[in-house]
């Protein structure tokens, strides 16, 4: 297993490297080719103790860059990748904090990993720890490397006032949860065109569709609302999108792909079932 999650790492790495280039047609360089690299960096890794690894070392000489990649842990691997991702992307200037990103892309590669992820090309990150009147939704193209949607987004009235420091995954505690879900289908209801939300992590966030923690559009999720109160309104725990904005946004990341709620919050991050296992 940890030999399987090192060489996706190192897939990623490599993908990356690719994406990189920035004329368009090498961008979308199927990923066969990065397989192909794959492979071949795995021979002197599983001929270690070969007589021969030394004549291979010199074979592989010219993807130095590469192989030198294959010594870094996964971890290293993982934080290298995201802070490329972060810098191309423009997070940084867009006022994501870098922890955030750091553990929107672990949980992400993980998911993806276990093909847990219909629709890898979106990630989408609200982060809690920033005020509500501060646009803190961030819809990312990770093949693209853009963000498609930075906008407003509310947290559960009984989380906080202007920010949130509680969060609950009891019913009825109109708290927001905090951690890794799947986007699902659409329905219309009494807060319009909505999104359901699959809660992944036991204990955090796993009864969200239970307690109906879905995606909506609302009026008092608004600029003018937060300058006038200092904050947005709040919502029963749902991470609530501007009206205007709502069927756009759930357009884009309904049916399978990855959002994260992220605050660092030491007991989400100690007991989080997609960070540690």
């Amino acid at each position: 297993m940890r030999l399987k999650r090192g060489a996706c790492c190192l897939f990623l790495y490599i993908r990356n490297l690719i994406k990189t280039v920035t004329m368009k047609p090498f961008r979308r360089i199927p990923f066969v080719a990065a397989a192909v690299l794959l492979l071949l960096l795995q021979l002197p890794i599983h001929n270690s103790g070969n007589a021969a690894l030394s004549d291979r070392k010199v074979e592989y000489s010219h993807l130095h860059h590469f192989s030198t990649a294959v010594t870094k842990t996964e971890e290293e691997l993982l934080l290298e990748i995201a802070d490329s991702i972060y810098l191309e992307t423009e997070l940084d200037k867009a006022g994501l904090d870098t922890a955030a990103f750091h553990m929107a892309y672990k949980g992400y590669t993980k998911l993806l990993q276990e093909g847990r992820v219909n629709i890898p090309d979106i990630l989408t990150i609200a982060d809690f720890s920033k005020s509500s009147s501060e646009k803190r939704l961030y819809v990312i193209d990770m093949e693209e490397q853009k963000i498609l949607f930075h906008t407003l987004v509310a947290h559960g009235r009984n989380s906080g006032v202007n920010y949130a420091t509680q969060f609950s995954n009891k019913p009825q505690s109109n708290k927001s949860s905090l951690g890794f879900y799947l986007t699902m289908g659409t329905y219309f209801g009494g807060n319009g065109y909505s999104l359901k939300l699959l809660g992944l992590e036991k204990g955090i966030n796993d009864k969200a569709l239970q307690r109906a923690i879905v995606m909506h559009g609302s009026d008092y999720v608004n600029t003018s609302f937060g300058a006038s109160n200092g904050f947005i309104g709040r919502s029963f725990g749902c991470p609530a999108v501007p009206r205007k904005q709502a069927s756009s946004i759930i357009n884009t990341i309904k049916n399978g792909s990855v959002l994260f709620i992220y605050h660092p919050n030491h007991q989400y991050i100690s007991k989080s079932t997609v960070l540690n296992s």
